[in-house]
């Protein structure tokens, strides 16, 4: 018969299962992967507010996407660590970390869905509108669309996990390499219906939304390109939709196969690689995929590398 522990406050995350073998190998390459993370997003987002020349809302905007990457992966990555290094009855966390783990878990997931929807606006404008482009994305749509991307995540989220903090708990494992809200309502005896419904109509709506305004988005500018004679304009919407397109994908795949996984109880040990791979991915290959793509980033770094020369 299982023993239940009423709402404690200590929980034990399961984390990683590593072998005394393979434990310091992942360590390291975990490791490695956060410091990249780290050092190329900073650095991107450092770069571009110091760069007069990067201010534009196509860079603006794509901070938002570095900023999440740092704040996800900062708040995640080095709990795993630490956790691979202890042995599974020592990985404890207090409740309260838990939720806000959870919560910055989801923040950076949908973050990520609601941050690529507008910088999809901001390409479409300017393939679309070139002559308007000045005029629709100002600063202050920038900054209106700044604040409805984190702003919609952020309400979403915090109904997600509201509805998970009242549920009482009668268990105390969390069965994931980190808090997420599915894992923390699993710890309730309760009745989680409303958990689960609220959870899909979550999931639902962000990927229609998202993958609808993506579809309807490129839909419009390759017939824009189509119908256009202009090689300067195909040539520039090709850059510049690849790289943000491609980006799209990787976050999709690995959310996808994330919650697919979540199903499949049997599934444990791929659900927790998948649950790694989908901050970690991302957050490394954005700057990258973005940096090697962008010919102003590229110009912007090649003036800094010879004044360092010069000096």
């Amino acid at each position: 018969m299982e023993n239940y522990t009423y709402n404690s406050l200590i929980l034990q995350v399961e984390g990683l299962r590593v072998t005394q073998t393979s434990k310091y190998p992942i360590f390291i390459v975990l490791l490695l992967a956060y410091m990249f993370i780290l050092i190329a997003n900073v650095g991107i987002v450092v770069l571009i507010w110091t760069d007069r020349s990067l201010h534009q809302p196509m860079y603006l905007l794509f901070c938002n996407l570095s900023i999440n990457d740092i704040m996800g992966n900062s708040l995640l990555v080095p709990r795993v660590l630490t956790d691979i290094l202890l042995p599974p009855s020592e990985r404890l966390i207090h409740y309260y970390d838990c939720v806000v783990q959870a919560f910055t878990a989801h923040m950076f997931g949908t973050n990520a869905h609601t941050v690529l929807m507008i910088m999809a606006f901001d390409r479409y404008v300017a393939i679309c509108n070139p002559l308007r482009y000045s005029t629709i994305m100002t600063d202050r749509m920038v900054v209106k669309l700044t604040v409805s991307a984190w702003g919609v995540a952020f309400v979403l989220v915090a109904i997600l996990l509201g509805l998970t903090i009242r549920l009482n708990r009668c268990r105390t494992r969390i069965m994931n390499p980190y808090c997420d809200n599915p894992s923390l309502f699993k710890l309730s005896c309760e009745d989680v219906t409303i958990n689960n419904v609220f959870g899909l109509m979550y999931t639902v709506v962000l990927l229609t939304s998202s993958i609808g305004s993506i579809v309807l988005t490129y839909s419009k500018i390759t017939f824009v390109c189509l119908t256009s004679k202009s090689k300067s304009l195909n040539s520039k919407a090709l850059k510049t939709c690849s790289t943000h397109l491609i980006l799209y994908l990787i976050m999709l795949l690995s959310g996808t196969i994330l919650i697919i996984l979540h199903r499949f109880p049997d599934s444990a040990e791929y659900r927790q690689i998948a649950a790694i791979l989908f901050n970690v991915v991302p957050g490394s290959l954005n700057p990258v995929i973005y940096g090697l793509q962008s010919r102003e980033i590229h110009k912007s770094l090649s003036n800094i590398f010879q004044l360092r020369k010069v000096c």
